[in-house]
């Protein structure tokens, strides 16, 4: 057997011997602090989300999307009915605990419990849910379920490589870059790259670590500012392993 060790500084080929497979995900609602994640109802969460999306005038929030920019609630509706319908993804809605608005969507695709490999995608941010807590949280009770409800081995992200602020978003949230997969795809009449992210379950107690002292109240002044970043506590806790 190889003694090489991957990019996550595990050994290629390890033996698992006591695999069991992961569980597909459940069609129930991840709670936290500041917002839930719960699964997605179009009849329920449809006008909401296009009201909280409109807010972004110029359409760029659906840039690096393949769907969208929507003309109208009709034809955003017709989108999330046939999206939610998807058997191979679980759609969900970000909801704000304290307003009850529903300001994003997001989704497990890939789901493949028989070698505990998902992915996280179709992220899609209200500019008032853009760079809040409530963002992360969201991101973080994603990953819990993945991690520590349903046993999944690999937990993907990938994007566009010009989605510029997508790449950023990966590795703030701890994603480690695995390569870029040229003219992966062909969307909105142009070529796409699609950059790799990953992050592995051996990596998901020291992240996990990171994300309860960030999302602790005591990391947040008066004002909401906080006093540690989250990159900044996720570097930490990789000195320290």
């Amino acid at each position: 057997m190889t003694s090489r060790k991957n990019e996550f500084g595990q050994p290629i080929g390890s033996a698992l011997p006591d695999w069991q497979g992961a569980l597909t995900p459940p069609e129930t609602k991840m709670i936290g602090h500041h917002c839930r994640v719960e699964p997605l109802i179009p009849a329920l969460h449809g006008a909401g989300l296009f009201q909280a999306f409109s807010a972004d005038t110029e359409g760029r929030l659906w840039t690096y999307m393949a769907s969208g920019p929507f003309r109208s609630e009709d034809q955003f509706m017709a989108w999330i009915e046939t999206a939610d319908a998807d058997q191979d993804s679980r759609f969900h809605a970000i909801v704000d605990n304290t307003t009850e608005e529903v300001l994003g969507l997001c989704a497990f695709l890939r789901i493949k419990p028989a070698v505990g490999v998902i992915e996280v995608g179709n992220i899609t941010f209200a500019p008032a849910l853009q760079q809040t807590v409530m963002a992360t949280e969201a991101m973080f009770l994603m990953m819990t379920r993945v991690f520590d409800e349903l046993g999944y081995r690999r937990y993907e992200w990938k994007c566009d490589v010009l989605n510029e602020a997508s790449r950023k978003a990966a590795t703030r949230l701890g994603f480690t870059y695995e390569g870029t997969f040229a003219q992966a795809l062909v969307y909105k009449n142009r070529n796409r790259d699609t950059a790799w992210f990953a992050m592995l379950d051996s990596q998901w107690p020291q992240l996990k670590r990171a994300y309860q002292l960030w999302l602790n109240p005591a990391n947040f002044d008066a004002d909401g500012i906080q006093k540690q970043t989250l990159r900044s506590l996720l570097t930490a806790s990789e000195q320290q392993n």
